[in-house]
C-alpha cells in the first residue's frame, strides 16, 4: 500500500485534473512571454486582422510593436466593446466585513503583522451598510474580508450574505478560499459570485509574498473558482496583483490563459477580469513595479481584443481621469465610492482600510459623469428567482 504525501495545509500541491486551474498550469508561459519579446509590427497586423484570437496572439498584443501601436489597439478594443456591451456599465460596492487576518501576505495592509485597528462587523451593522448602500443605489454588493476561519467563519459568511441578499439581487464574495461545500452554502444563501485574485500566476513571486496561513497554497487558491462554478456561481471574477511580478506581460498571460480556461470549462458561468494595480497599503509597503499607464492602456485594451465577451472590472485604486477614459476601451464594470475597511457607509469607521483609494468620488457622481460620456450607468441586470 503506497500512501499519499501530507503537503502544505494538508491541500494538494497541484490543481485537480479537469478543471480550469490544471489547464493554466500546463500553459507555457516562458514560450508565449518568448513570442511577446519577438513580435513584430507585422504580426500586430496580423492579429488585429484576425476574427480569433489565441493565446500566441494576445501575447504579440503585449509586445513593444504592440505598444507603438496602441492607438490601433484602443480603437479596436472601442469597436468590440460597444458591438458586446453595448453603452452600459454595470456599477457597485465593496462591503468589507472584517479586516482581521491570520495570514502574512507582504503587500496587504491586512496582513496578520500589520499594527493596525482590527475590526469585524456585527450582522447588525453590516445590515445598516447594506441598507445604506441600497438608499445610495447600489443593487450589486461584494462582501470583501481578511483571512480568518475562526471570525470570519463559514457560519459568519453565510450569515452575512442571507443579511444582504433580500436587498442586492446580485452579492458577491471576496474573502479567503473555501472548499465546494462551503461555496454551496453561499449559493444557497443568495451569493452568485466570487472573485479570487490568484496575486501572481508565478509559483516563484506567489511563495516570496506568501509568508504564513492558508493563502501559502498556490494549487488550492488556483483552484477556487472551479470549486465555486462546480457549486453553482454564476459569476467567476479572477486577477492579479499588477506589480507584484516584475514581468507584468508574463503575468497578463497567465491571467488569459486562466480566463479562456474558466470559459472552456465552466461556460454556463459570466468570467470577468480585474486589473487592479499595487497601491500603498499599512506596514509601509511600496510596489516595488509599478505597472505604468501606457502598459496598463496596452493591457487593457489587448484582454478586450483576445476576450470579447469577458467583463472588465475597474476599482477605485485608479484616478477618477483615468477610469473615466479607460470605460470606452473595454471597461465593463466599476465600484464607486467605495470603502476598504469595515463599516464606513452608514456611520465613520476607524478601522484601517486595505489599501489607498484614489477615486473619492460619490456613486451619483460617477453615474453622472458616465451619462454624460453617453453610458448608461447599470445598478441592475439580474434578479433571483
Amino acid at each position: 500500500m503506497t500512501s499519499t504525501p501530507i503537503l502544505l495545509e494538508s491541500r494538494p500541491d497541484r490543481p485537480p485534473e479537469g478543471t480550469a486551474a490544471a489547464d493554466v498550469v500546463s500553459v507555457d508561459v516562458a514560450r508565449l512571454r518568448a513570442v511577446a519579446a519577438a513580435a513584430t509590427g507585422a504580426d500586430v497586423d496580423r492579429v488585429l486582422r484576425s476574427p480569433h484570437v489565441d493565446l500566441a496572439g494576445f501575447a504579440a498584443l503585449l509586445s513593444d510593436a504592440a505598444a507603438a501601436r496602441l492607438e490601433d489597439l484602443a480603437q479596436a478594443a472601442h469597436r468590440i466593446t460597444r458591438a458586446r456591451f453595448g453603452s452600459t456599465v454595470r456599477l457597485f460596492a465593496p462591503l468589507y466585513l472584517s479586516n482581521e487576518c491570520v495570514s502574512t501576505c507582504t503587500y496587504c495592509g491586512y496582513s496578520a503583522g500589520n499594527d493596525i485597528r482590527r475590526r469585524t462587523l456585527t450582522l447588525d451593522e453590516v445590515r445598516a451598510e447594506a441598507v445604506e448602500l441600497h438608499r445610495r443605489g447600489f443593487r450589486h454588493i461584494l462582501l470583501v474580508a481578511g483571512e480568518h476561519a475562526r471570525i470570519v467563519s463559514r457560519d459568519y459568511l453565510e450569515a452575512c450574505v442571507r443579511t444582504a441578499a433580500p436587498l442586492f439581487p446580485q452579492v458577491g464574495v471576496e474573502v479567503q478560499v473555501w472548499d465546494t461545500d462551503t461555496y454551496r452554502r453561499l449559493v444557497a444563501a443568495g451569493c452568485d459570485g466570487v472573485i479570487v485574485f490568484q496575486e501572481s500566476y508565478n509559483r516563484d513571486t506567489y511563495e516570496s509574498v506568501h509568508l504564513k496561513g492558508k493563502k501559502r497554497n498556490y494549487a488550492w487558491r488556483l483552484a477556487a473558482p472551479d470549486r465555486a462554478a462546480e457549486a453553482g456561481m454564476r459569476r467567476l471574477g479572477i486577477g492579479a496583483l499588477l506589480g507584484l511580478h516584475p514581468d507584468w506581460r508574463a503575468e497578463a498571460i497567465a491571467l488569459a490563459a486562466h480566463a479562456q480556461a474558466l470559459i472552456r470549462r465552466w461556460w454556463r458561468c459570466e468570467v470577468q477580469i480585474s486589473l487592479p494595480r499595487l497601491r500603498p497599503a499599512a506596514g509601509g509597503y511600496e510596489p516595488a513595479e509599478p505597472v505604468g499607464d501606457a502598459a496598463f492602456v496596452q493591457l487593457l485594451c489587448a484582454l478586450r481584443i483576445a476576450l470579447p465577451g469577458v467583463g472588465v472590472s475597474l476599482s477605485t485604486r485608479e484616478v477618477p481621469s483615468l477610469r473615466d477614459a479607460l470605460v470606452p476601451l473595454g471597461v465593463t464594470t466599476m465600484s464607486a465610492g467605495s470603502h476598504t475597511e469595515p463599516g464606513g457607509y452608514a456611520e465613520d469607521s476607524d478601522a484601517e482600510p486595505q489599501f489607498e483609494i484614489s477615486d473619492r468620488r460619490s456613486p451619483a457622481e460617477v453615474a453622472a459623469v458616465l451619462r454624460a460620456a453617453g453610458y448608461d450607468p447599470v445598478w441592475k441586470d439580474w434578479q433571483r428567482v
